[in-house]
């Protein structure tokens, strides 16, 4: 498995994860723990390409810090 990180000036960390073996190629992103840890979700599906994976969970892990904001929890976007 090869973990590498990804620059972004929107998140705290993004990862490039691949396994050649098993023909994965997935992105983690952190968006925000300022109002505690992280917590999202995991959404799986083919993608055109990678770039348009990494548009995708930074869209996802933003919300999901909005999302825990709005319903009050000390949580961040994962």
């Amino acid at each position: 498995m090869n973990i590498t990180a990804v620059a972004s000036k929107t998140h705290e960390e993004i990862y490039r994860v691949e396994d050649a073996g098993l023909g994965l190629v997935g992105f983690i992103a952190l968006h925000s723990t300022q109002l505690g840890p992280a917590a999202g979700g995991l959404r799986m599906r083919p993608y055109i390409s990678e770039d348009e994976a990494l548009v995708d969970v930074t869209r996802l892990s933003e919300g999901m810090t909005y999302k825990n904001a709005a319903a009050g929890l000390a949580l961040g976007g994962r």
